[in-house]
């Protein structure tokens, strides 16, 4: 079997047990797949030591980018390709990594098809095309806790062919679960740097709906398209009343 001998799989997870087996079953053509598991209470680290190309590492969650640029340290190989817990690389990806000639003043880009449950969403977040592959010797992510992503600055962006399939939701539990978890993060790693109010917190809820629901299409996306659309208006409401109270508390 080919093996990708110049790129380690980086993935950080918690809990990750619905989907690691599937996301772990796309990298099998990998030699070396760093899983840091931050403080997994379910099968997330007996899957992960399941797999003979994977490293387990466990580690302290430190907000999304910090984490990424940890767990990235472990890996055998300078080039990395960093992946969620909850995507699936395409077969066609996968087979262009093992012939594509890696360039350090470039970082790579590839396609994201995301999905809830078995449905794809096309309106509400529709595909996107997001940097996972660099050289950690060039450049890592940013430090920001959410919404991180790979610092390209004086880089070349390119677009691989191929794609991966993004599972973010299973049910409606777990858009609480992760409503509640990005909220509190973002609260944290903005109290006394932002401004907020009641009045923000309940307006930024409602255009967050409207534009996702209505601006987007969202409602093409049927029902999904309905939980999604309410899911944001509530995550950010709660972003900013969770702000609002850290700030109150620091005063």
């Amino acid at each position: 079997m080919t093996r990708i001998t110049d790129i380690s799989c980086v993935i950080i997870a918690k809990n990750a047990q619905e989907t690691l087996g599937t996301t772990l079953d796309s990298l099998k053509d990998f030699d070396d797949v760093v899983v840091y598991s931050n403080n997994s209470n379910d099968n997330t680290d007996i899957i992960a030591k399941s797999y003979p190309n994977v490293q387990l590492i466990q580690g302290e969650f430190l907000g999304f980018g910090p984490t990424k640029n940890a767990a990235s340290k472990y890996a055998k190989h300078e080039w990395i390709f960093s992946l969620d817990a909850d995507e699936v690389l395409s077969l066609e990806f996968v087979q262009q990594l093992l012939h594509v000639s890696l360039n350090s003043a470039n970082v790579y880009a590839i396609k994201r098809i995301n999905f809830y449950k078995s449905t794809q969403i096309k309106h509400c977040w529709g595909d996107d095309i997001i940097v996972r592959l660099y050289n950690k010797n060039t450049t890592s992510f940013t430090n920001s806790k959410v919404h991180e992503k790979i610092v390209d600055e004086g880089l070349h962006v390119k677009t691989l062919d191929g794609d991966v399939q993004h599972f973010p939701y299973a049910s409606i539990s777990d858009f609480i679960v992760k409503l509640d978890r990005y909220s509190t993060i973002f609260a944290q790693d903005n109290v006394g740097k932002k401004s907020s109010s009641p009045t923000k917190a309940f307006f930024n809820g409602l255009f967050s709906f409207f534009k996702t629901y209505f601006i987007k299409k969202g409602f093409l996306d049927g029902y999904a398209g309905l939980v999604i659309a309410f899911s944001h208006m509530a995550t950010n409401f709660y972003k900013y009343i969770k702000l609002y109270e850290l700030n109150k508390e620091q005063n």
